[in-house]
């Protein structure tokens, strides 16, 4: 029995020494678990504002790059666009010309003037008028001295000429 009371005895120191430095061990890592969430406290706002930082120049960068996209994207779209209405308005035009020359042909086949001819008649009238004119404003002064009774009452007898009312272009 001395054995066994000395073996509990032995045990029970063993045991203490055991729960001891069980008990230590746990309260270094328990200390060690505050020391590094508190290290991990006063390093991460650091770290925290350090990545906001990184992140507001990588965002800066990739707005400069995704503007000069848009502005090569935006260029390119308005050269083309420019080229396109110059082609269109190109081809326009010489529709526009083919149209004009068929209804030109189509008007001369019926025999009707063109713009040209009206005013080339025009600008015969307008002669011709302004000839008449003169001739009517140096009539009367010849008239005065060649005027003798029977002149004069035969110029009474005419009737006056018609005159062609005169056109203008509209």
């Amino acid at each position: 029995m001395v054995k066994k009371l000395q073996k509990t005895s032995a045990e029970k120191t063993s045991g203490a020494h055991l729960s001891s430095s069980v008990k230590d061990s746990a309260q270094q890592i328990w200390q060690a678990g505050l020391g590094a969430f508190g290290k991990a406290q006063a390093e991460g706002s650091k770290a925290f504002e350090a990545l906001v930082k990184e992140g507001m120049s990588i965002q800066r960068k990739t707005q400069s790059a995704a503007e000069e996209r848009i502005s090569e994207a935006t260029s390119k779209m308005t050269n083309m666009a420019t080229d396109i209405s110059a082609k269109a308005s190109g081809q326009w035009d010489k529709l526009e010309s083919i149209f004009e020359d068929r209804v030109a042909k189509a008007l001369n086949k019926l025999g009707v003037p063109s713009a040209k001819d009206i005013a080339a008649l025009i600008s015969r009238i307008d002669d011709l008028n302004s000839n008449v004119q003169k001739l009517s404003a140096k009539a009367p002064a010849a008239a005065k001295k060649a005027a003798t009774p029977k002149a004069s009452a035969k110029a009474a007898v005419k009737p006056a000429a018609k005159r062609a009312p005169s056109r203008k272009s509209a």
